[in-house]
């Protein structure tokens, strides 16, 4: 939005030519975007010298997914501290502007905890917080400073308002494309790393044990991540899997009872829920013997459970399976353990076949909710069945070459492709697309901060989520050219998957 006269935008009443103006820029109800925006100058106390900067703001929201919404929660933004923050943000120039537009107008999650805790506005728009993201042993770190000299009660939430804080800064510097989908799902994943050792700090504290620096701090007792926390690759609004372990009955040993206590004491810190939300959701059905095991298995229970009773599908859980909180040794101890299981043993027509028929149960539950081409994850083409081709092609594989080992999906497909496991040209394709289905569940689960994979089933919604991954050509054009491009990578991903996995079948002479 040009803003050549901006003091006109405040006008009361507001004059033809501004609502023409607030028109072009994409305002629906130019009248009710000029009353919001005079609410905004009454409450942050906006006068004449900061009323352009104010004016290059709204121009910002103007470009975003719901303009009319996000002119309505600046307001609300300004009403919550009288202004102050408002004022000084509009003194740092045009980045400020668009990190704040982009937090307010990227989605209602976001734009709540900019309005909860206007600090963190102030915070996330300094240049030195959008360069980039913390480490794992940062966020542990920065943890630690946060809950120190706390109880267990302000402890917990200390975790949670950190967990929101930091998705606020990496959903921001999504959204402005300041790194690509890969950056994101691994700062995602780094921040999972921190606060997971983190909770298991306050956990053990709340238990009674006192942390020691020359030592872990729950020796012989360890936590392992699969799934997308395993691969590096997190999303928004994920859950983690865990599995827990400990050492058996020895010097260095944590006896059973503790460890039952530390998982279950760990869990509740990720997972229970206050007015600040929660850490993580956590689901442990991952773990030996799944919902009817014990929260925590010994070395010896886990390694002779995967041993003589391991599934096909635990098989493939366990590529992404890697140490990230406790005693690191115990878990690689049990991943050394695990080896034969994972790669020493044949994966032929008959365990392929166990994953095409799991595959397929799951495609006729999506069919009769209407969901197969709608829900990214587990749909046709979605990114299940491109983990499935890296994950079958890698237990056939890895078991001699050690390259295609790689947890994350991307570093899998591009492993078992220079090993020759997988054609370079099925290698691009399926990599393209999982990057951007990937991006398209980030924008789906940051909209509200809840676990879904399902595309809206209305065109508005559909133009938002396009908006939101920078679609540019009008909202009906930018929701069907992503609708387009939806179904364009994901026919190729389904057509790869049914040759590849497929052709395993019938090669019934194949190891």
């Amino acid at each position: 939005m040009r803003v050549t006269s901006p003091a006109r935008l405040f006008d009361d009443p507001p004059g033809e030519a501004a609502l023409a103006r607030l028109r072009r820029s994409g305002f629906a109800e130019p009248e009710r975007a000029a009353r919001e925006l005079r609410l905004v100058a009454v409450q942050a106390q906006i006068g004449p010298a900061q009323q352009p900067s104010l004016g290059a703001l709204v121009a910002s929201l103007a470009q975003l997914p719901d303009a009319a919404g996000a002119l309505v929660r600046l307001e609300r933004f300004a009403r919550e501290d009288g202004g102050l923050t408002l004022r000084r943000l509009l003194e740092r120039g045009p980045r400020s502007s668009e990190a704040l537009a982009w937090a307010l107008g990227g989605s209602p999650f976001l734009a709540e905890q900019v309005i909860r805790h206007p600090e963190w506005a102030d915070w996330l728009t300094r240049p030195r917080v959008l360069a980039g993201t913390p480490s794992a042993r940062a966020i542990v770190a920065e943890a630690r400073r946060l809950v120190a000299g706390r109880g267990p009660g302000a402890a917990r939430d200390a975790l949670r308002l950190l967990r929101r804080r930091e998705v606020l800064r990496i959903a921001v510097r999504d959204l402005l494309r300041l790194t690509p989908v890969g950056g994101t799902l691994a700062a995602l994943s780094a921040l999972a790393d921190g606060l997971v050792e983190a909770a298991l700090e306050v956990a053990a504290s709340e238990l009674g044990e006192a942390p020691s620096r020359r030592a872990p701090l729950t020796p012989g007792f360890a936590v392992l991540a699969l799934g997308k926390l395993g691969g590096g690759e997190l999303n928004f609004s994920s859950d983690v899997d865990l599995v827990y372990v400990h050492r058996d009955a020895g010097p260095g040993a944590s006896s059973d009872a503790r460890a039952q206590a530390l998982g279950r004491q760990l869990t509740a810190v990720l997972a229970d829920t206050t007015e600040e939300g929660h850490v993580y959701r956590v689901d442990l059905r991952l773990r030996p013997e799944g919902r009817a095991g014990s929260i925590s298995h010994s070395l010896t229970a886990a390694a002779e459970y995967y041993r003589w009773r391991g599934a096909t599908w635990e098989r493939l859980a366990l590529l992404k399976a890697r140490p990230v909180a406790g005693d690191r040794a115990v878990a690689r101890e049990l991943l050394q353990r695990a080896r034969p299981f994972v790669w020493g043993q044949p994966f032929g027509p008959d365990a392929v076949e166990e994953v095409l028929r799991h595959k397929r149960e799951s495609d006729r539950r999506l069919a009769a909710r209407q969901l197969q081409a709608r829900h990214v994850k587990l749909g046709r083409g979605g990114i299940r069945e491109i983990e499935l081709v890296a994950q079958v092609l890698q237990v056939r594989a890895g078991g001699s070459l050690r390259g295609p080992r790689a947890r994350g999906t991307l570093a899998a497909l591009e492993a078992l492709q220079k090993k020759g496991a997988l054609a370079a040209a099925q290698q691009r394709r399926l990599a393209r697309a999982y990057v951007f289905l990937r991006d398209v569940e980030n924008k789906l689960q940051m909209a509200h901060d809840t676990q879904t994979h399902v595309l809206p089933d209305d065109e508005h919604g559909v133009a938002l989520l396009a908006a939101r991954l920078r679609y540019r050509s009008g909202r009906v054009a930018a929701a069907s050219r992503l609708t387009r491009d939806l179904a364009r990578h994901t026919e190729a991903v389904h057509g790869i998957f049914e040759l590849v996995l497929g052709r395993l079948v019938r090669t019934r002479s194949a190891p």
